[in-house]
């Protein structure tokens, strides 16, 4: 699964442990779903959607 989380975060001028304060979770989670190695739940990526502004599509794609 592909994101722009990393992109996104980038836009918004924030630092992985900013956004994780944000949505409620680790720097490391952030850092591990920016790389691949994790997969949102629902509750989160829903969470991340609506700090960007988003829609979870927007965000996430399957590749």
């Amino acid at each position: 699964m592909k994101n722009n989380i990393r992109v996104e975060r980038a836009i918004m001028r924030i630092s992985q442990q900013e956004l994780a304060d944000i949505v409620g979770v680790s720097r490391q989670t952030i850092y591990a779903i920016e790389n691949g190695r994790f997969i949102p739940s629902t509750e989160l990526a829903l969470k991340l959607s609506a700090c960007f502004g988003k829609t979870v599509n927007e965000l996430f794609s399957l590749d």
